[in-house]
């Protein structure tokens, strides 16, 4: 059955509580939809369905060679997604979470999910925007990439992404503009010292006075990386434009050396299965 897309004005508030709560339906059958974020529009789907995340790729024109970030709706849901978030990510997360600040960590290794080729490592944003926040605390965390066909502008309006990509999102979020388009700062922490992989809205002297210590490709060109997911839903990168560590968002990376597996079904962390349903 061919999808009939919906799109909701979220600025009426019974619109927008249908607009979530059909939207949330959406995910869970493992359809995509577009939310406003704080930055650009955004492309989600269920990151724990494999096939949501294949449709999504699909629906943007982008192969499992630039695999989508996650956004999440708490701390605490990121925290069951990543092995361990360094010396520094917890200070990272308390100083600019919520907010445009993209982390790669190497992924929880007991989770049966595929984002694309990731090399065991996975990007993470925590969004500063009320209805994404709202959506995401339902869903759960989200494979989330800008709003546009690859190689086309992201779109700042949900008019714009149906543009784009029509039919093939079930669920349009309409929230007026999206914020001003500036991209998320990527901090690498799947090494001993945080590595800047692109400065975007938060500059590299807020994130030193955080860190103390933080490398970019200036101070020490990273080896030759691999993959991995770093396009974090709604950043306004172009598609492609770095090759080492690719993000959708388009940012360098060095990414471990373990493959990451083709998913079966979908499980969650113990410890997302004991998260109440606000933080999951």
């Amino acid at each position: 059955m061919a999808i009939v897309s919906r799109r909701y004005d979220c600025s009426d508030p019974l619109e927008r509580t249908k607009g979530i709560a059909d939207a949330v339906s959406v995910i869970r059958r493992g359809e995509l939809v577009v939310l406003p974020t704080d930055t650009v529009y955004g492309i989600g789907a269920d990151a724990f369905t494999p096939s949501a995340v294949t449709g999504l790729l699909d629906a943007k024109g982008r192969g499992r060679d630039m695999p989508a970030p996650v956004l999440v709706g708490s701390v605490r849901a990121a925290q069951a997604l990543v092995d361990d978030l360094g010396t520094y990510g917890q200070d990272l997360i308390d100083e600019f979470w919520p907010g445009a600040l993209t982390i790669v960590c190497r992924a929880n290794t007991t989770l049966a999910w595929d984002l694309g080729e990731t090399k065991g490592t996975v990007a993470i944003r925590m969004p500063l925007h009320q209805l994404a926040l709202e959506l995401l605390k339902e869903t759960g965390p989200m494979a989330v990439s800008s709003a546009n066909r690859s190689g086309a502008a992201p779109a700042r309006t949900a008019e714009e992404a149906e543009t784009q990509l029509g039919d093939s999102v079930a669920v349009y979020l309409d929230n007026g503009p999206s914020g001003d388009g500036m991209p998320s700062s990527i901090v690498d922490l799947t090494g001993a010292v945080p590595r800047l992989l692109r400065a975007g809205a938060i500059s590299e002297e807020r994130l030193r006075e955080v860190c103390g210590v933080l490398l970019s490709d200036e101070d020490d060109p990273a080896p030759e990386p691999a993959e991995t997911p770093t396009d974090e839903g709604a950043d306004a990168a172009p598609d492609g434009a770095v090759k080492a560590a690719e993000s959708t968002q388009d940012g360098r990376s060095p990414a471990g050396d373990e493959e990451a597996k083709p998913a079966g079904p979908a499980t969650r962390t113990a410890a997302e299965k004991d998260a109440p349903p606000a933080d999951r």
